[in-house]
């Protein structure tokens, strides 16, 4: 197997003639967001301004990081704690952003506002078309995020989610399945060995992934 057989994942644009398509990894370049190798966004108008159009309101220190292997569909967009408002009094107006006597006495109850930290994608995560995820969510590997969806809390591992707030719909598969792909974690392995095995990696069993992974020592105890 030669290297011109993989994907190369520092290339911007891995399908010759679809500018739709960028990976992210060797897109971004604000150090707060952090992306796995092969995860790509496909957006047929400005795939390349995913930091200013689809990661909003990250004017504080919480990171955005995205996991490898995961598939982001236009619009699908993520909501930074820049994007919260106080709710600690009467008003939620944002009186300290215009600056003045405004933001010389207000600054300290925004700077002081509660964060839900980082916002976290797993592996594998696959985001349906205009997808919104709302600031510190978690999601796990596997998930699936239906079109449209607004993912206001954490999702687990291999669930699909859909709907405004998004609730679970189905689990992908049962809890040793589960447990089977979570040790077996086909997304670190090397990429050769993903080549190797792509055709069961995309329609093959948990049980096949873990036999994988144990017989070459990938499998986590």
């Amino acid at each position: 197997m030669t290297a011109a057989t993989i994907p190369d994942p520092s290339v911007r644009h891995p399908l010759a003639g679809h500018d739709r398509v960028v990976l992210l990894r060797p897109l971004v370049a604000d150090p707060r967001i952090q992306v796995g190798e092969y995860t790509y966004f496909d957006d047929p108008d400005g795939a390349t301004r995913f930091e200013e159009r689809n990661v909003l309101y990250a004017y504080g220190p919480e990171r955005l990081v995205i996991g490898k292997y995961c598939a982001l569909a236009t619009g699908t967009r993520f909501l930074m704690a820049g994007a919260a408002h106080p709710t600690v009094g009467v008003s939620t107006f944002p009186f300290s952003m215009f600056g003045g006597t405004w933001t010389d006495r207000t600054l300290d109850i925004v700077t002081g506002l509660p964060t839900r930290g980082d916002t976290v994608v797993g592996n594998d995560v696959w985001f349906g078309y205009g997808a919104t995820v709302l600031p510190g969510v978690r999601i796990g590997d596997g998930a699936i995020i239906a079109a449209g969806a607004v993912v206001a809390g954490d999702v687990e591992p291999y669930t699909v989610v859909g709907g405004n707030p998004a609730r679970p719909i189905r689990r992908r598969f049962d809890d040793a399945d589960i447990d089977r792909l979570l040790r077996a974690a086909w997304w670190d392995w090397p990429v050769e060995l993903v080549t190797e095995h792509v055709r069961a990696i995309m329609s093959g069993t948990p049980a096949d992934i873990e036999a994988i992974a144990a017989a070459n020592g990938l499998l986590a105890s």
